[in-house]
């Protein structure tokens, strides 16, 4: 196992780190993935991106990695604040063809098979394991379910030592009659025709949250548009199968943190409530699922929660961050 592991560990090619795009404190290093399926057909090699935000001291030998979710990247220093503060070096990975790892000739947040990202996620662990005795897998919504997955496939492995999940999206939303046809179409179609777009994404919610439009945060448009990136059949055929493994049950075996909010808003219209709850997915189907994903899983309702927790309004943002890191701190007391 160590061979193989060393092994893997000098395949890893990491380029140095650059200032990042959230600032002076913020650092952030690219990782040259190997040809997957989308290089094969637009001769344009994937990379992936480790986001870092420089400590205030010492470095920590705690860390946290955060996942984002589909049409998503890291724009949040006010987490990796929140984390230093409670004692946590903060890192975030941008997955292949998202956010800062978008590259001209690859289509953005395009995917058939979520355990592709197992490369980044993997290569990223073991460059944190080295400086860090405590690591914790944070994901949000996509980010999340992928997450949840990663964790029960390196199960016993030690590799993370908590996870905490941020409205992960672990079903999908609509009627029981909805779910389970869309599901067989998508499944016959899905194979075969992998790129097929079947919808795009409603703009309000990102509307809602944008600083240009009435909202309170600055996030680049190109990385997160408010009306997303083609949602194709490929990529829903993967996210449903990973529901079906979700529904039969993980065994992840590090504590769970999971969170969501109290609430379900409409998620194809506006309406005043876009970041009083969560108006991409239903926090009950979270509620839910989340005892399926190990044996020490909490479920914690952050009421007035946007699907991004961490987006919401201040004392809803607060309180989701306390949340969390109060949840570090009892299983990783610093006394």
């Amino acid at each position: 196992m160590a061979d193989d592991e060393d092994a893997r560990t000098a395949r890893d090619r990491w380029d140095d780190e650059q200032p990042d795009v959230l600032g002076e404190r913020w650092r952030a290093r690219t990782l040259h993935l190997r040809p997957d399926a989308v290089a094969r057909r637009t001769h344009v090699d994937p990379v992936a991106t480790l986001v870092r935000r420089l400590p205030d001291a010492a470095p920590s030998r705690r860390a946290v990695l955060h996942l984002h979710g589909f049409v998503d990247y890291f724009f949040h220093p006010h987490v990796g604040d929140a984390l230093a503060a409670a004692g946590y070096d903060t890192y975030a990975l941008e997955l292949r063809d998202h956010g800062r790892s978008i590259r001209p000739g690859r289509p953005p947040n395009e995917t058939t098979d979520l355990a592709t990202y197992v490369e980044e996620i993997d290569a990223a662990v073991r460059l944190l394991r080295a400086d860090h005795d405590v690591l914790v897998l944070l994901g949000h919504s996509t980010g999340g379910l992928t997450a949840a997955l990663w964790a029960d496939a390196r199960r016993g492995l030690g590799l993370v030592d908590a996870l905490v999940l941020n409205s992960p999206w672990l079903d999908l939303r609509g009627s029981r009659v909805e779910q389970t046809l869309l599901t067989r179409v998508i499944d016959l179609v899905g194979r075969p025709a992998p790129r097929l777009p079947l919808r795009s994404l409603a703009p309000h919610y990102g509307q809602a949250l944008h600083r240009d439009t009435g909202g309170e945060w600055d996030f680049d448009l190109a990385w997160k548009p408010h009306g997303g990136f083609p949602v194709r059949a490929g990529f829903v055929r993967t996210v449903r199968r990973a529901h079906a493994r979700v529904a039969r049950g993980l065994a992840v075996d590090v504590p769970v943190l999971v969170l969501a909010s109290d609430a379900a808003g409409p998620d194809r219209r506006h309406h005043d409530a876009l970041l009083r709850t969560d108006s991409v997915l239903d926090p009950a189907q979270i509620a839910r699922r989340a005892p399926l994903l190990g044996a020490d899983v909490t479920f914690v309702e952050v009421a007035g929660g946007a699907h991004d927790l961490a987006l919401s309004a201040a004392p809803v943002r607060e309180r989701y961050l306390r949340e969390v890191t109060d949840f570090l701190t009892a299983l990783f007391p610093t006394g």
